[in-house]
């Protein structure tokens, strides 16, 4: 057995016990799922990878990118500190 197989059935095992920790899913339905967790943490981690990557080109080019910086700094602890507190927006 190669190593590449090695990590990778690791790396899904991982997975599955994380979501049966996460969730009340039982091991053998996590397991039925494996393929299905793993196209979602990918999916998951490619949409976080373009962001990213959309972001630093984004801030790299801007006028002002401490400015930036800090107003998103800013709208995510907003974010956070309104969680924390339970405040519930209006929906419509």
């Amino acid at each position: 057995m190669s190593i590449r197989y090695l990590t990778a059935s690791v790396a899904v095992t991982a997975i599955v016990v994380v979501t049966v920790w996460l969730t009340d899913l039982s091991f053998q339905r996590a397991a039925l799922l494996a393929p299905v967790l793993v196209l979602g943490i990918a999916a998951a981690a490619g949409l976080a990878v373009f962001w990213g990557r959309v972001g630093w080109e984004s801030l790299r080019t801007s006028r002002r990118p401490r400015v930036v910086l800090a107003a998103s700094v800013a709208v995510v602890a907003l974010l956070v500190l309104l969680t924390i507190l339970g405040v519930k927006l209006p929906h419509e």
